[in-house]
């Protein structure tokens, strides 16, 4: 029997940053993610964000890859958006996304941080708190 545990923080972006999710579409868009997930087995712990990315904390079975979840996430719920007319224009995700293993003693403090995305983008902006991730965690390659 297998043992697997991969608390993963993502983030990832709207095409061109552009501020699609807004509050009460974001908040449909969260809640439909979350139940697509659970449909295809995915695990989301906790899922926020603000006006143009979202914060994902979620868990990896054993036999999820991570490029796959993501794209299972970002595909159907822009299919859908773009499907349920939710929006005036053309959805889109941008192609890259940001994702970090957690440990297990730090998913209080990961949940916090997505909880508190609006008040967090107050004084923020998704370039600096991008630069201060890639920073954090010494990528170089990261467009977001």
């Amino acid at each position: 029997m297998s043992y697997v545990k991969n608390w993963l923080h993502c983030v990832w972006g709207t095409k061109n940053r552009v501020h699609f999710l807004q509050y009460d579409k974001k908040l449909e868009i969260i809640n439909h993610i979350r139940s697509n997930a659970g449909t295809k087995g995915i695990y989301i712990d906790f899922l926020n964000g603000y006006s143009d990315h979202l914060h994902c904390l979620l868990l990896l079975d054993c036999d999820q890859t991570l490029s796959k979840v993501i794209q299972l996430i970002k595909g159907e719920s822009s299919h859908w958006i773009n499907k349920s007319n939710l929006l005036r224009c053309k959805f889109e995700w941008a192609d890259e996304y940001y994702a970090v293993s957690v440990s297990e003693t730090h998913l209080y403090k990961v949940r916090e941080y997505i909880r508190n995305q609006d008040e967090h983008h107050k004084t923020k902006t998704w370039d600096d708190e991008c630069q201060e991730f890639l920073k954090q965690y010494g990528f170089s390659h990261f467009k977001g």
